[in-house]
C-alpha cells in the first residue's frame, strides 16, 4: 500500500456494509428496518405460495375415499397441518432471505422434518398417495438447507418415489409421477444454483467497483500530493533563502504557500469526495427500484438520465441520504403515481403526485433530515404540491 492510500483510507469515513447502500431509510433518519421498502409481490406471497398447493388435492381426495370417517378426519387434518407447516415455513425462509426479522426458535430443519413426518403420518391413511407431498418437500428443502444437503434431499425423494411404487409392483401407475417430481427438483435446484450465483455475481461486482474506486482516488490523490507538495517545498527553500535578503518577497512565497495548501486541501476534498460520488449513483439505482417494485412511474431511466456528475462533490452524500429519505416517503406515504427527481449543482428536488403533507405531522425521518441538511449548511422545503396535490421536497445547499 502507497503512502497516498493510507493517506486516503485515514481521512476518508469507513466503507458501510455492503447492505447499507441499498437499505431503506426510516422515518427515524436510519437505515430502516425489515419492513420498510417492500416488494409489492409480496402482498400476495402467501397467495402465491398457495396457488401450488391446489396439487395437494389428490392426496386429499384420497383420504376422502377411505371408508372410516375416523380416517378421514384424521387424514384431513393432517393435510391441514401440512399445508400451515408449509405456507408459514416458506414465509420464514423469504423473510430470511430478505434479511426481515425471523425469530431466532424458528429452525428450517425442524420445518422439514415436520412436513416429512406429516407426510409419513398420511401413509396409513392412503397408501402411495401419500408421494404427492413429496413435491412440497423437496421443494421447501431446496430452499432451506445447505445446497448440498438440498440436493441430497431431492435424490431421496425422486428414489422414493419411484423405488417403492417398483418395490410393491406398482411403478406402471407411478412412473410418470417420478418424472414429475424430478422435473420439479431440476426446476428448483437451477432456481436455487441461479439465486446463489446471482447474488455472488453481485458481491463480486460491488467489491470490484470498491477496488477501482479506490485505485482511482489513490491516484488522484498521489498526483494532488505530489505536485503540490513538490512546488510547496521548492517555495519554502525559496522563502528560506530570502528571509534575510528580501523579507517582502519572502513574505509573498509564503503567502502563496498558504494558497497552494489550501488548494491541495480543496483538492482531496473533492477526490474523496468522488469516494462517495458512488453513493449518489447508487441511490438512484435503488430509487428506480424501489419505485418500480412499488408501481409508481418516475423519470430514473435505466439509461442514466440523470447525471450525478452535475453535483457539486462536496454535497453528493447529504444529497444521497435525503434521495434515500423522500423516496422512501413516497413509496410509504404518499400513495403516488408518479415520482420526479431533479439533480442540480447544489440541489436535489423530489416530487410526487400523492396525498400532500396537508395536516400531517412531520416524522422523526424528515426531522432527522432537516437537521442533517442543517449541519451542512443547506435548507429544506417541503410543501404541498401544484393545485393541492403531492409533495415538493427540495434541499438546497
Amino acid at each position: 500500500m502507497t503512502q497516498a492510500e493510507r493517506d486516503v483510507r485515514r481521512a476518508a469515513p469507513p466503507d458501510p456494509p455492503a447492505s447499507a447502500a441499498s437499505t431503506p431509510v426510516t422515518d427515524a433518519g436510519g437505515p430502516a428496518g425489515d419492513d420498510t421498502v417492500r416488494n409489492p409481490w409480496e402482498r400476495f406471497g402467501v397467495v402465491m405460495r398457495s396457488v401450488w398447493l391446489v396439487f395437494l388435492i389428490y392426496p386429499l381426495l384420497a383420504v376422502l375415499g377411505v371408508d372410516s370417517w375416523m380416517a378421514k378426519a384424521y387424514g384431513v387434518l393432517l393435510i391441514a397441518a401440512f399445508v400451515v407447516v408449509y405456507v408459514f415455513g416458506m414465509e420464514r425462509l423469504d423473510a430470511r432471505q430478505e434479511r426481515r426479522y425471523v425469530p431466532a426458535s424458528w429452525s428450517p430443519t425442524r420445518s422439514l422434518v415436520l412436513l416429512t413426518l406429516l407426510a409419513l403420518a398420511e401413509a396409513p391413511v392412503i397408501g402411495l398417495d401419500a408421494l404427492g407431498f413429496a413435491p412440497f418437500v423437496l421443494s421447501f428443502a431446496m430452499f432451506a438447507l445447505p445446497v448440498r444437503w438440498a440436493f441430497a434431499v431431492c435424490g431421496v425423494c425422486v428414489a422414493v418415489v419411484l423405488l417403492l411404487p417398483l418395490a410393491l409392483g406398482r411403478l406402471e401407475e407411478w412412473w410418470s409421477f417420478g418424472v414429475v417430481v424430478l422435473s420439479v427438483g431440476v426446476a428448483v435446484g437451477l432456481v436455487r444454483v441461479a439465486t446463489e450465483a446471482g447474488e455472488r455475481f453481485e458481491q463480486v461486482r460491488d467489491r470490484l467497483a470498491v477496488v477501482a474506486e479506490r485505485e482511482r482516488v489513490a491516484r488522484d490523490v498521489h498526483d494532488v500530493l505530489g505536485h503540490s507538495l513538490t512546488v510547496v517545498t521548492l517555495k519554502a527553500e525559496l522563502a528560506e533563502r530570502l528571509v534575510d535578503r528580501d523579507p517582502e518577497r519572502a513574505r509573498a512565497e509564503l503567502v502563496e504557500i498558504q494558497t497552494l495548501t489550501r488548494q491541495a486541501l480543496a483538492e482531496i476534498r473533492e477526490t474523496v469526495g468522488g469516494l462517495r460520488a458512488a453513493r449518489l449513483d447508487h441511490e438512484l439505482d435503488s430509487a428506480r427500484s424501489a419505485l418500480a417494485a412499488a408501481g409508481i412511474a418516475s423519470n430514473l431511466a435505466a439509461d442514466g438520465a440523470l447525471d450525478v456528475g452535475v453535483v457539486d462533490p462536496r454535497h453528493r452524500m447529504v444529497l444521497a441520504w435525503v434521495l434515500r429519505e423522500a423516496v422512501t416517503n413516497v413509496v410509504r406515504h404518499s400513495d403516488a403515481d408518479r415520482c420526479d427527481v431533479e439533480l442540480g449543482t447544489a440541489r436535489l428536488v423530489v416530487t410526487d403526485d400523492g396525498r400532500g403533507v396537508e395536516g400531517r405531522p412531520e416524522g422523526n425521518g424528515i426531522r432527522g433530515l432537516r437537521e442533517r441538511v442543517a449541519a451542512a449548511g443547506g435548507t429544506v422545503s417541503l410543501q404541498t404540491g401544484r393545485d393541492g396535490h403531492g409533495t415538493v421536497l427540495e434541499v438546497t445547499m
